[in-house]
């Protein structure tokens, strides 16, 4: 079963995402084979980072959850929000 992930960056914590950046990355490397798509969103110029978005495969959303409180970046509070749904893709087919 798919999942999203969306998380939302507390305000001001540019400094969080940089510092946890690299751990974030070997986060997802460690989880290659679920991920579907993954990556950040920006703000309106496309030049800032505001949060995380995540397509990924598990078994149920207690794997979903289990994954997303283990992302070194939830572990060092930079999000604000964090909301995971079911999803199915439909297109392409």
């Amino acid at each position: 079963m798919h999942f999203v992930i969306s998380c939302t960056d507390r305000p001001n914590a540019l400094d969080v995402r940089k510092a946890n950046r690299d751990a974030h990355l070997a986060y997802l490397k460690s989880h290659a084979e679920q991920i579907v798509a993954a990556g950040p969103t920006l703000t309106d110029d496309g030049e800032g980072m505001t949060g995380s978005v995540l397509i990924m495969a598990f078994e149920g959303p207690a794997e979903a959850e289990a994954f997303a409180a283990g992302d070194p970046y939830a572990q060092a509070g930079l999000f604000e929000i964090v909301t995971i749904m079911p999803w199915r893709k439909a297109y392409p087919a």
